[in-house]
């Protein structure tokens, strides 16, 4: 995966495996509705040619285009490379709620507080899970964790049933009734207004790649903040608190991979709470 550096491939490999059969499964049941999880076919184009033994290995269909393909499509004098993939995307817009009813149906409670300081949790948990994003930065000190400014446009383009992505970033994604379009992805960049020179760069980019865009309506845009980490943290730490110890599991800094390392993740972190929930020893 190009935007998830700094981590060993037979780690990465297994996060993506176990988070593709999780999201497969449900695009392929009779769940795929109120999951939000589509199976749909698409296209990767670049000029350089794609490198990345986990690319093919977890999509439903994989094959590199021909010249003639290529050419066929219009692609030739913009890109040399095309693959034609058939995968899974999910629209969090369902996805999100469904998961949270399940975390309730299991018995999950839902808390809303800020947590100024981690000594607030000392003596009431006996592990805390720390998904805190962009908000690590402050409250375990990791200037390491940064934003990825990402500006993305909705929009109503029924005719369009099929995805592209670029090595640019520019990308065309059905997402529910909707299309989404972008993007940026802006190191450092905090803001969250809509900028309206992002605006017209991503509809310009996105004309430019695909012109039978044209014509789309916008919806809505939207911009948020991607929490990024070379490499994304994943372990157990016992914090040194002014209360004591508190056993601790970090999971964040995923960028732009949120939801296809997401589960993954979740069952590594789930482990290693178990683990250091199991063990006595200071780490």
């Amino acid at each position: 995966m190009k935007h998830t550096p700094g981590l060993p491939v037979d780690l990465l490999r297994r996060w993506v495996a176990d988070s593709w059969e999780y999201f497969s499964n449900m695009t392929l049941t009779d769940k795929a509705a109120e999951t939000g999880c589509q199976l749909v076919p698409g296209y990767f184009f670049s000029n350089e040619v794609l490198i990345n033994e986990l690319f093919g290995e977890f999509v439903y269909t994989y094959a590199k285009m021909t010249d003639t393909e290529l050419k066929a499509m219009r692609m030739d004098k913009k890109y040399k490379h095309g693959y034609h993939v058939t995968t899974v995307i999910t629209c969090c817009t369902r996805y999100m709620p469904w998961l949270m009813n399940k975390w309730l149906e299991h018995g999950g409670i839902v808390e809303s507080k800020t947590i100024g300081d981690f000594n607030q949790l000392v003596g009431v948990y006996d592990v805390v899970v720390n998904c805190t994003g962009l908000r690590s930065n402050t409250l375990i000190k990791d200037d390491t964790v940064h934003p990825l400014r990402g500006h993305l446009i909705r929009v109503k383009a029924d005719w369009i049933k099929y995805w592209m992505y670029t090595e640019d970033g520019a990308y065309i994604i059905p997402n529910g009734d909707v299309i989404s379009i972008g993007g940026t992805r802006e190191k450092g960049n905090y803001n969250t207004d809509i900028d309206k020179t992002d605006s017209k760069d991503v509809m310009d980019r996105c004309l430019n790649l695909w012109p039978p865009l044209k014509g789309c309506k916008v919806v809505e845009e939207w911009v948020g903040l991607r929490p990024a980490r070379s490499p994304l943290r994943l372990e157990p730490e016992i914090l040194k608190t002014n209360k004591g110890p508190l056993k601790v599991v970090h999971n964040y800094g995923h960028g732009s991979n949120g939801i296809a390392l997401s589960w993954g993740t979740a069952i590594h972190a789930a482990k290693l709470v178990k683990d250091i929930m199991d063990s006595n020893s200071r780490m």
